[in-house]
């Protein structure tokens, strides 16, 4: 089937623009999978996602990063836009060095920005074209622009991006076959991607269920990537041909067009799957939310009847220990580095849609902390804090920079300056409702009990769901 775009102007972010339908859709997930693969094969790219980011211990967080970043980019209130591109080139403004070959890289480089557009319009046209709905050519000139509006949305301009569709793709072309590399983070994408797809909250309390079905399923994604990729690439970076993997391939996106035309709009949906995955997407109570705490209340008197070995120190060195793996340890490379901060604030900054000066007072309060456990931990001056040291001495850290994180964090939050964080914008905060039980009749927070719980899970004392999911790299 072909679609045929009217000819008459229309704006590129209004109500009729491709990419805002496709990016809605579900299915659009395949594309960015497939997208996020050929970005991560530019030096450039994937250089400051090695470095800087938390894709390899949690990928499916930058998906779902990206995927809400896309919508706010492609609001219809301009002050969204501009304000969601703002974001962007702040937390990119943050990521730049030099790679493990010596490369200097710069998240902020126009020509690697380019490349993320290039890449998402031709994956949502190979996305299309596999589905069974090829785009006509005025729609594919349409779509194209609109790509070019985005890139310029957030670079200011689209000159690296060739200015028609003709000269597109020789552009394209010749940076798959001379510019793309297989480096770690293609190796993180396409295998760590699909084998760590977190448990729908009806499977979490079946891991060994949950992780068979994923040992068989994992792969054929992965496959199915694979597949879907340009031939020039695969062969640059000797990527494996399956038997029979192009046919699964089509299968799996034929299918996705299929259930989007038939299935009802609101399972079509991405937030319907991101739901699914990660309840605390959708705010309120629900189905999912009511699993949660039921298997919560379960382990919470799973630990009340057994029996306590080890003295109080021990506790709280466990305690400690666990929230270093869980928290802390955001890159997943057994040490608590500045990265490792710097990617919990920026995980609260997207979630919170902080603005500029809330974003810096967040960051400076994480740098604050940090020069603290440096100070008290790093006493080789190597940047980075072992798991046992911190385990160790968590209860006996300063805490001058956690209650600066936790008075950011209470002031973005009590969005009407009442000094009370009450149950609407607690669940805005974490996305579940209260689950604790609140001293009185006052259902809110003080600022004095926000800082003290922030400040006893920060140190490792108190475990807490609640900000397990805002904070947690899982």
């Amino acid at each position: 089937m072909t679609h045929t775009i009217p000819q008459e102007n229309i704006d590129v972010f209004g109500p009729d623009s491709i990419l805002r339908r496709l990016v809605g859709e579900a299915r659009w997930g395949l594309a960015v999978a497939r997208a996020t693969v050929l970005e991560a094969a530019h030096p450039q790219i994937g250089a400051a996602l090695m470095e800087n980011s938390t894709f390899l211990t949690n990928p499916w967080r930058r998906l779902r990063n990206t995927a809400t970043s896309s919508r706010r980019l492609l609001d219809p209130d301009p002050r969204v836009r501009d304000r969601e591109a703002a974001r962007l080139n702040r937390l990119h403004s943050r990521m730049s060095g030099v790679d493990a070959q010596g490369r200097p890289y710069d998240a902020t480089d126009p020509a690697a920005r380019a490349w993320v557009a290039a890449t998402l319009f031709e994956s949502t046209v190979t996305m299309c074209r596999l589905s069974g709905d090829a785009l006509d050519a005025d729609a594919m000139r349409r779509l194209y622009a609109e790509h070019r509006t985005f890139l310029t949305l957030i670079d200011g301009t689209s000159d690296h991006l060739p200015a028609t569709l003709h000269e597109f793709w020789p552009y394209y072309d010749d940076i798959v076959e001379h510019r793309l590399e297989n480096n770690e983070a293609v190796g993180a994408i396409l295998y760590r991607l699909f084998a760590n797809v977190p448990a729908p909250p009806v499977l979490r309390p079946y891991p060994v269920v949950w992780a068979a079905g994923r040992a068989m399923a994992g792969p054929l994604a992965t496959a199915i990537t694979i597949a879907s990729l340009p031939e020039a690439f695969s062969r640059r970076v000797a990527l494996p041909d399956l038997p029979g993997a192009r046919t699964l391939m089509q299968a799996a996106y034929l299918s996705t067009a299929l259930a989007t035309r038939h299935l009802p709009e609101s399972w079509t949906r991405v937030e319907f799957f991101m739901g699914l995955l990660d309840p605390s997407h959708h705010k309120g109570a629900g189905p999912w939310e009511t699993v949660r705490r039921r298997a919560g209340k379960a382990a919470a008197l799973a630990r009340l009847l057994t029996p306590a070995t080890g003295g109080e120190d021990d506790q709280v060195t466990r305690s400690a220990d666990r929230f270093f793996a869980e928290v802390l340890d955001q890159t997943g490379d057994g040490y608590l580095r500045w990265p490792d901060l710097a990617a919990m604030a920026r995980e609260i900054a997207t979630r919170l849609d902080l603005g500029e000066q809330e974003e810096d007072r967040l960051f400076q309060a994480y740098a604050a902390w940090w020069r603290e456990l440096q100070s008290a931990l790093d006493s080789d001056g190597d940047g980075r804090v072992t798991r046992a040291e911190y385990a160790a001495s968590a209860a006996r850290l300063p805490s001058t920079g956690l209650v600066k994180i936790a008075d950011v964090l209470f002031d973005v939050t009590d969005v009407d300056d009442d000094e009370k964080i009450d149950s609407e914008e607690y669940l805005n905060l974490f996305r579940t409702a209260f689950h604790r039980d609140l001293a009185g009749n006052d259902d809110s927070y003080s600022r004095g009990a926000f800082v003290r719980q922030f400040v006893s899970f920060m140190s490792g004392q108190q475990h807490s769901n609640a900000y397990i999911s805002l904070l947690s790299s899982g």
